[in-house]
């Protein structure tokens, strides 16, 4: 019995709050959703959370180990990478970090959406690549958040 209150209890934590960060300027939002080639050699990265479920919780997103970093509901991060080359996106779950490898081919924008998941104790996170009419139609809805800062060591 009490156990169910407390799973009961967790959940309606998970769906209501609302965890924020950090903020990029309104200047710097307006200018990363110009979407723009990126810089010679290099490929742009939009990871974008739009998810209603788990509005209260903020979840690390990593490349290649380097913080992005740390979301919450509707933002999202801009950043270049090496192009012509595999990286690793990672995002911090409920137990263990959830990612892909994906190649990064220079002078184009990709889009990845961050998602909430419902976990055993607390919401578990997860990535996806979308499209690139796909992503710019949600990232255009959401805000930049700053860069660089995660809550967990990797």
């Amino acid at each position: 019995m009490k156990l169910a209150s407390l799973l009961a209890m967790g959940a309606v934590v998970l769906m209501t709050g609302c965890a924020s960060v950090d903020m990029a300027s309104k200047a710097e939002s307006a200018k990363a959703k110009e979407f723009a080639t990126p810089t010679q050699g290099k490929s742009g990265v939009y990871i974008y959370r739009d998810s209603f479920v788990g509005k209260a919780l903020k979840k690390d997103i990593w490349i290649d180990g380097k913080c992005v970093g740390e979301s919450a509901p509707d933002v999202f991060f801009y950043t270049e990478v090496d192009g012509d080359k595999t990286h690793k996106v990672e995002t911090q779950s409920e137990f263990s970090p959830n990612g892909f490898d994906l190649m990064f081919q220079a002078g184009k924008n990709y889009f990845i959406r961050q998602y909430i998941k419902m976990g055993l104790v607390v919401g578990g996170a997860d990535l996806e690549q979308v499209t690139e009419e796909q992503g710019k139609i949600a990232v255009s809805k959401l805000e930049l958040a700053k860069a660089g800062k995660c809550s967990a060591a990797r």
